[in-house]
C-alpha cells in the first residue's frame, strides 16, 4: 500500500466508526436529572422506571455518562431489570431546548460512541443536550455475547454464498453456532431483545431525561427505532429525524433483496467513476469491469489472498465486505480507496481489502472487536421481521437476488440462514407503521443510497400519517451533514424551531 492510499484507509476508519472530530463541552458540572412533568398517563406499575432520577458522572474526560433501569420484559415490569448506558454531550448554549436522543443504526451500533462524535452541527448542539444510549443487548447495555472473538473471526470470514451441498452445511454450521452461542449466552434477552423493546426503552429514557416529548435523530436502523416508537407513542413525538430510512412493511426477505438493488446502484455508480478515469484497476468498459471483479471474487472463493498475517487470509466473504465499506461514503472518500484496495487485490494482495473488511466489522488490530454489533444484528434482525423459513426457502429466492445483484445477491440471499437457525421465533407479520396523531416527522432519503435504498424513505414516509420527505440527489449511506446544505438546512430549522419543510423537497 502507497503513503497515499494508507492515508485514506485511516480516513474511511474514521467515518466508518462515526468518529469524526469531537467538540468540547460546556464545563457545566455533572448533576441529577429527575423527569418531574414527563410521566403523565404511564402504567403505573412502570411509574418507577419513568419516575428514575439518572445520576450523571463526567466520563471520557468531557462528557456526562449514567445508567438508567428498564424491565427485561415489559409485560412483568417487576421481573427482571436490565441497564442501559448513557451518554451526555451538554448543550453548549444558555437556551436549552431540551434533550436529543441519537441512535447511529446497526441493529447494534453504539449511540453512546456515536454521541462523542459531532453528530450535529453548531447551532443545534448549543441547544440540545446529545444523549447516545446503547439499546439494550448492545455495547455496554446488559450486551448479548455470543462467540469469542476467535469464533466471530470464523463465522465473518466463511463463505457466505456456497456453491454446493457441502458448501452449504459447512455455512449452516456457521450460522447455528452464532445461534447456539446467543442462546446459551442470553437466553432471557432474545425474546426481548427486538425493536419494539428498544422503542419502550427510548421512552423511559425521555421522561427520565425530564422531556414531554421526544426529540430524536435516528439514522438507518435508527430510523426504524424512531418510526416504531412513533407509532407506539405518537402523542409523545416531538422532533424526530429519520435519516437513510427503513422500511417498517418488509419481510426479512424483502429488506434483503432491497438492499442488494441498494449495493447494486451504488457499485453502478463507482464503476462510473472508476470507468470515467484515467487508470481503472477493473478495466477500460463496464462489462470488463465486472467480469474482472466477479474472477477477482472467484479467485479469492479457491484460494484466500495473503495478506501479511498467514492466520487471517483474504476470503471472499471479508473481500465483499471490504467492497462494500466505500460505497456507504460520498465518492469522494469512498472511491479512491475502494480502487487502491481492488488494484492491490487483482496484483494478489489482499491486505487492503481486509483493512476494510474489518473496519466494516469493527475488529482491531489486535483480533479484538469494538461492540457487539455482529452479534447483536442478528439477534434483532431476527426477531423483528418474518424471514425465510428453510434452506430451501433461501435457495428458491436466491435466482432474484443474483438477479438484483450477481456481486453482493447471494451475499444477502444467505444471510437469512442464521436466522433459519434462530432459536426464538420471528415477528409473524412485519411493523407497517402510521403514528396517527403525531407532530411531523421528517423522513431523510438518499436517491443512491447503498444500504437503505431510497425507495424505502418514500414507503416511510407515506406510512407515516404525518411524514415529510426530504429527497437527497446522491450515493451516500444517510444524508444529513454529508455536504448538502439544503438537507443540513430543513434539518436544523425543524430541530431548532419546530418548522418541518415542505413535503418532498428535492436537495443536491
Amino acid at each position: 500500500m502507497t503513503r497515499r492510499a494508507l492515508s485514506a484507509l485511516a480516513a474511511v476508519a474514521v467515518l466508518a466508526a462515526a468518529c469524526s472530530s469531537e467538540e468540547p463541552a460546556s464545563g457545566r458540572e455533572p448533576t441529577s436529572t429527575p423527569a418531574p412533568d414527563a410521566t403523565a398517563g404511564i402504567d403505573a406499575a412502570l411509574a418507577p422506571f419513568y419516575g428514575q432520577t439518572l445520576e450523571w458522572e463526567t466520563c471520557r474526560d468531557e462528557f456526562e455518562c449514567a445508567t438508567a433501569r428498564v424491565p427485561l420484559d415489559y409485560d412483568t415490569p417487576d421481573g427482571e431489570v436490565i441497564e442501559l448506558a448513557l451518554l451526555r454531550a451538554p448543550a453548549t448554549g444558555d437556551d436549552r431546548i431540551g434533550s436529543l436522543l441519537v441512535n447511529p443504526g446497526g441493529p447494534g451500533g453504539s449511540g453512546v460512541d456515536y454521541a462523542t462524535s459531532t453528530v450535529v452541527n453548531d447551532a443545534v448542539r448549543e441547544r440540545y443536550d446529545i444523549v447516545g444510549f446503547d439499546p439494550r443487548g448492545v455495547g455496554e447495555s446488559t450486551p448479548i455475547d455470543c462467540l469469542s472473538d476467535a469464533d466471530l473471526d470464523e463465522f465473518v470470514s466463511a463463505d457466505g454464498s456456497p456453491d454446493d451441498a457441502g458448501e452449504v452445511m459447512l455455512l449452516q454450521a456457521q450460522s447455528a453456532g452464532l445461534a447456539d452461542g446467543c442462546a446459551t449466552d442470553a437466553a432471557a434477552m432474545l425474546p426481548h431483545i427486538g425493536t419494539s423493546d428498544v422503542a419502550r426503552d427510548m421512552d423511559v429514557l425521555r421522561a427520565a431525561l425530564g422531556d414531554d416529548r421526544l426529540n430524536y435523530l435516528g439514522k438507518s436502523y435508527g430510523t426504524y427505532i424512531g418510526a416504531i416508537y412513533a407509532d407506539q407513542f405518537p402523542e409523545r413525538v416531538g422532533r424526530v429525524v429519520l435519516d437513510g430510512a427503513i422500511d417498517p412493511g418488509l419481510t426479512g426477505t424483502e429488506l434483503a433483496l432491497g438492499q442488494a438493488e441498494g449495493f447494486e446502484a451504488a457499485l453502478n455508480s463507482y464503476l462510473d467513476y472508476c470507468l470515467d478515469g484515467e487508470e481503472c484497476p477493473l478495466g477500460r468498459i463496464e462489462t470488463e469491469a465486472r467480469s474482472t471483479l466477479a474472477n477477482l471474487l472467484d479467485v479469492i472463493d479457491a484460494t484466500p489472498l495473503p495478506t501479511g498475517d498467514e492466520s487471517r487470509p483474504l476470503t471472499q466473504g471479508l473481500a465483499i465486505r471490504g467492497i462494500a465499506l466505500p460505497l456507504y461514503l460520498t465518492p469522494d472518500e469512498g472511491y479512491p480507496v475502494l480502487s487502491l484496495a481492488l488494484d492491490d487485490a487483482l496484483s494478489g494482495d489482499g491486505a487492503a481489502l481486509q483493512t476494510l473488511a474489518d473496519l466494516y466489522l469493527f475488529r482491531n488490530p489486535d483480533g479484538t472487536y469494538d461492540g457487539n454489533l455482529n452479534e447483536a444484528i442478528y439477534a434483532v434482525n431476527c426477531l423483528d421481521r418474518p424471514h425465510s423459513a428453510s434452506i430451501a426457502d433461501i435457495e428458491a429466492a436466491t435466482a432474484e437476488f443474483e438477479a438484483a445483484s450477481p456481486i453482493f445477491g447471494p451475499f444477502l440471499a444467505w444471510d437469512e440462514l442464521t436466522c433459519v437457525e434462530w432459536p426464538v421465533p420471528p415477528a409473524t407479520e412485519s411493523a407497517r407503521v402510521s403514528a396517527s396523531g403525531a407532530a411531523p416527522i421528517v423522513v431523510v432519503g438518499t436517491t443512491g443510497d447503498p444500504a437503505t435504498p431510497y425507495e424505502w424513505a418514500e414507503s416511510l414516509a407515506s406510512q407515516l400519517e404525518s411524514g415529510v420527505l426530504v429527497s437527497y440527489e446522491g450515493s451516500v449511506h444517510t444524508a444529513y451533514r454529508e455536504g448538502s446544505e439544503c438537507v443540513d438546512d430543513a434539518v436544523d430549522t425543524f430541530l431548532l424551531d419546530g418548522t418541518a419543510p415542505d413535503d418532498d423537497l428535492r436537495c443536491t
